[in-house]
């Protein structure tokens, strides 16, 4: 009885965690319209560092944009908080320690 009633709570909060993760997808283009408010100054975005070692990656974006100072290396897939800030890049590494996404400011 006991097992029953974890499974049917497990099904439950499975269920509900994936409404939320679709309505969040589906609130992506106003969330990049309200990002485009955002004005921030330099290099934005860099594609040509994927595949390239993290902590290589960092020196050269703070060295391409010297007002990014607040570069943050993250496992691929680790949550991040959906706050956007001028002085932000984060690299998303694998554990072989290369970029896997394009870092951007965020």
């Amino acid at each position: 009885e006991s097992k029953f009633a974890h499974i049917i709570v497990f099904f439950l909060l499975a269920t509900s965690f994936e409404t939320l993760l679709a309505r969040k997808e589906s609130d992506g283009p106003e969330v990049i319209e309200l990002l485009k408010e955002f004005e921030c100054n330099g290099k934005q975005f860099w594609p040509e560092l994927i595949g390239v070692p993290t902590k290589l990656a960092k020196e050269i974006i703070e060295k391409e944009n010297s007002l990014i100072n607040n570069v943050q290396i993250l496992l691929n897939g680790s949550p991040v908080t959906m706050d956007y800030r001028c002085n932000r890049v984060r690299l998303f590494d694998n554990i072989l320690g290369d970029v896997v996404q394009i870092p951007r400011v965020a």
